[in-house]
């Protein structure tokens, strides 16, 4: 099983000092991912109902600070040696799809190629307008004919792409990723769309646990949705295990419980036994990575719950 953990973009813990500090004592501790999230602007005035909350609500809008995630990628990828870098996710409509690939490729070639691309279409209509991104009622069908042209660029030596938001023939496209064929893709997403896109295009299925209307928060609901997953591959002639399986526990906090609202604890909180007995479920599940978010309201206290986690919850894990 491989762990990662969310840096933050934004907020108080959104400085140099501090995602220096969490990227280099994450990858020694031996972590393999940091997760990077993904917004350019925060408008001030968000009608868009976010996905991951019961109260629909993003947590954190009104200070609008934000850094760039592929800047931040980048700034890490000179920072650590050997930790993957993973955006979680990137919002694929917010940028140009030709940039886009370039930027990935790059970061990966000057990583050495540890970057790995999470993606999603995003969920905020603000922010797609003051970005001038392409229309949010189109963000799904942009997003699968991006991830296209992402793999086009990536693969092909005299890359062509003719699709109705994306055109590109008679380039040259170099460098490639150091990754062949190219940077994992994972899918994030819980939705019947999301799930059709991961089959698709995507090499790992990425969610989050916490959506209400796509509740994955203990291991009998995962369970349920990865058979989901593994019929839509059957049905699309895709071998189910090649997709990997990775997953974002979003709400961890070491010591705390969640009850759900027929009285489960919810996945991943309890005591350290508790979340270490979750781990060996879902690894026995078949998932491969577990991210969970450690940023606290300081620095210091950050790092304390990485190296907690380590050191407390790692070593009761069942062996498989």
């Amino acid at each position: 099983m491989n762990f990662g953990f969310s840096i933050p973009t934004r907020g108080p813990l959104a400085t140099q000092e501090s995602v220096l500090a969490l990227a280099r004592r994450g990858e020694e501790l031996g972590f393999a991912y940091l997760a990077l999230s993904d917004h350019i602007v925060i408008p001030r005035k968000i009608a868009s109902p976010y996905p991951y909350n019961p109260e629909r609500k993003m947590v954190g809008a009104a200070d609008g600070d934000c850094l760039e995630q592929l800047a931040v990628m980048a700034f890490l990828a000179a920072a650590t040696r050997k930790i993957r870098l993973l955006t979680s996710v990137m919002v694929v409509p917010h940028r140009p799809p030709v940039f886009t690939a370039k930027a990935l490729a790059t970061i990966d070639v000057l990583s050495q190629g540890r970057v790995v691309v999470g993606v999603g279409a995003g969920w905020m209509d603000e922010e797609f307008q003051a970005v001038c991104a392409p229309p949010f009622s189109e963000r799904g069908k942009v997003t699968d004919e991006y991830l296209r042209a992402f793999k086009t660029l990536w693969t092909q030596d005299d890359p062509r792409f003719e699709g109705r938001y994306v055109r590109f023939a008679d380039i040259s496209f170099l460098p490639k990723p150091v990754q062949k064929p190219h940077p994992p893709l994972w899918i994030g997403g819980e939705s019947p769309a999301a799930l059709r896109r991961v089959v698709a295009l995507g090499d790992a299925w990425y969610p989050i646990g916490a959506n209400p209307q796509y509740p994955l928060d203990t291991a009998e609901r995962y369970a349920q949705a990865i058979a989901g997953l593994r019929e839509d591959a059957k049905r699309a002639q895709r071998d189910p295990d090649s997709i990997a399986l990775s997953y974002w526990a979003s709400w961890y906090k070491e010591g705390e419980t969640l009850k759900l609202d027929d009285g489960q604890r919810r996945a991943f909180t309890g005591s350290d036994a508790d979340v270490a007995r979750d781990i060996a479920a879902f690894r026995a599940l078949g998932a491969s990575s577990l991210l969970f978010n450690f940023a606290r309201p300081t620095l210091a206290e950050s790092l304390s719950a990485m190296e907690r986690f380590v050191a407390q919850v790692v070593p009761l894990v069942p062996k498989s």
